[in-house]
């Protein structure tokens, strides 16, 4: 369902309040992590953590999303921010835009996968054909590109339904609105236990790594290793730590998720995915 305007407005408003300026005229950067999660979620995610960060570094960040996945990444190619956490980079094209991974969150795998209602009638990917299927954008690789490219080799012809984020497609299949939903493994079982939600995966792809921060190249170097050290310090320090149990409870995360430094190449299976892709999804 389409957000109305004063909702929206109203949304961002609130998540804008939640963050706090470091200083009055300080160098301020914009950090942008595609939207997983609905607005409000993401920055009850993700400000407290930038919060540190930018305390920590000496360098102020501020959260700038979309109302969806794909205009988030939209901002994004289009240079608007200068801080990632996506998946969405990883494409020939975009990684020539010089963008670099500097950290990830580290998690357990995660991975593409086809999911129905634990009580729904579907049993096989066949039984989709025909049928209404809910992603979350077109943008997003995991949950869409991945999963939707396997029902194109396997010739199931679905009805795609995009949804804005992980949360509303999920919603879409678990209201009856479409009958399977195209997901991020560690999205969906946040979601079913935080609302305490059974399901059945119909597939599921090979194990893939959680999201990448990525720096723009229009940052200078010692700012961006500042922010970087930041956020892979922050499982060292009691407060740091502290905030990160807490934004991962909220999100159904395991309790010591943290970032660990990166260089960028865990994500091969990601560009691998690229060379054989279809067009369409490229």
């Amino acid at each position: 369902m389409p957000i109305r305007p004063g909702r929206w407005f109203a949304a961002v408003a609130a998540a804008v309040a939640l963050v706090l300026p470091l200083s009055v005229g300080a160098q301020e950067y914009r950090f942008s992590p595609v939207n997983q999660y609905g607005i409000k979620m993401t920055a009850e995610y993700w400000n407290p953590i930038i919060d540190y960060v930018s305390e920590k570094s000496g360098i102020k960040i501020v959260l700038k999303i979309g109302r969806t996945s794909a205009e988030t990444t939209a901002m994004v190619l289009q240079q608007e921010v200068e801080f990632v956490f996506s998946n969405h980079l990883f494409s020939p094209e975009r990684e020539k835009l010089g963008w670099k991974v500097t950290s990830r969150r580290d998690t357990p795998p995660i991975f593409a996968q086809i999911v129905v209602p634990g009580d729904s009638t579907i049993r096989e990917l066949a039984d989709l054909a025909g049928q209404e299927v809910a992603f979350p954008g077109a943008e997003a690789l995991v949950a869409y590109k991945m999963t939707y490219a396997e029902l194109l080799a396997r010739k199931i012809d679905v009805r795609v339904v995009f949804a804005g984020n992980m949360d509303a497609a999920i919603v879409q299949a678990f209201s009856g609105k479409t009958r399977a939903v195209g997901a991020n493994s560690q999205l969906i079982e946040g979601y079913a236990k935080r609302e305490s939600k059974s399901y059945r995966v119909l597939w599921t792809s090979e194990p893939l790594h959680d999201l990448a921060l990525n720096v723009s190249g229009k940052v200078p170097a010692r700012d961006a290793a500042a922010v970087t050290r930041a956020f892979v310090e922050m499982a060292n320090d009691p407060r740091g730590r502290e905030i990160m149990v807490r934004a991962s409870k909220l999100v159904g995360l395991p309790e010591n998720t943290r970032f660990i430094a990166s260089d960028g190449h865990e994500y091969a299976t990601y560009r691998n995915f690229f060379k054989t892709a279809p067009l369409s999804l490229q």
